[in-house]
């Protein structure tokens, strides 16, 4: 095991195993933390996350970066790239919606940025992954120290995850090998800019109408997170404009949506029914290919 050390900059510590890097995020932890690609430790002053002492360089660990996409389900190491994994993902599969979402960030960020660095990130609710992997009803692995532990996605919270924790993969699951899935995100200039509200929605159909459905937004509260009043609603409805409306509708009531500099909480609300609208739009043309 490395470490680099300069007077004037926060220690980085190479580790050779994942042991090792558990180990010393215990030993360190809330000075540590641990750092793949590093996109979130040059972006954390715009957000006031503070600067640690002391990083743990887990990027190139071999046991971090194993990914295997099996149809309808993936099993994701910490520290495979947003690239990778668009690269591995079927994008007319029952997994597309991790294709696109990983695709919405340009691709030279998404060459170095992780899937555990978008997860771990806070507060930052524009992380594009999480929606997508919410509704994969996604799992994480996580090391404490050399205890071990598994938990839902959407029962993470910084508590359960504590200082000193290192995200080891991730298990994602679509809702049946048949389902349609897609990611679609809005933003006020770019395409590549970060996004004022996005949703990732995971259908299984029966004939024409919704069987089944799974609906996360992201960008509009404090963290991403599943919409089960969405969900409801859009079952038994069909792929169109009318179901899109009225659960574009719900969700603006459903969420404590939360402005910011580039746009207020009453846009976004605004804007959810034609979000919604291109969504399920997309998800009745990949139905109609399929």
């Amino acid at each position: 095991m490395a470490r680099t050390k300069d007077a004037y900059v926060p220690e980085l510590i190479h580790p050779d195993t994942v042991d090792e890097a558990a180990s010393e995020l215990a030993r360190l932890g809330k000075d540590g933390e641990a750092i793949a690609g590093a996109t979130w430790v040059m972006l954390g002053p715009l957000y006031r996350r503070p600067t640690k002492m002391h990083y743990v360089a887990v990027g190139r660990l071999p046991e971090l970066t194993n990914l295997a996409v099996n149809g309808e389900s993936a099993s994701i190491g910490a520290a495979v790239t947003f690239s990778q994994l668009a690269d591995s993902v079927d994008p007319d599969g029952p997994l597309a919606v991790l294709n696109e979402a990983a695709l919405g960030t340009p691709r030279a960020i998404g060459n170095v940025a992780t899937v555990a660095g978008n997860i771990c990130v806070h507060p930052y609710p524009a992380a594009d992954l999480v929606p997508a992997l919410l509704v994969l009803d996604a799992s994480i692995d996580v090391r404490n120290g050399d205890v071990a532990t598994t938990q839902q996605l959407a029962e993470l919270s910084n508590a359960s995850l504590g200082p000193g924790s290192l995200v080891t993969g991730v298990s994602a699951n679509a809702i049946s090998p048949r389902a349609l899935s897609c990611h679609e995100r809005l933003t006020v200039r770019a395409s590549g800019e970060e996004a004022v509200a996005s949703v990732a929605l995971a259908v299984e159909l029966d004939g024409g109408a919704i069987k089944s459905a799974r609906v996360a937004f992201g960008a509009l509260e404090t963290r991403s997170r599943r919409c089960a009043e969405v969900e409801a609603a859009l079952v038994g409805g069909a792929l169109g404009d009318e179901t899109a409306i009225a659960a574009g509708n719900l969700a603006a009531e459903a969420l404590d949506v939360v402005g910011g500099p580039d746009a207020p909480a009453d846009y976004k609300r605004q804007i959810l029914p034609g979000l919604m609208k291109r969504a399920l739009a997309r998800l009745a043309a990949s139905g109609k290919d399929g």
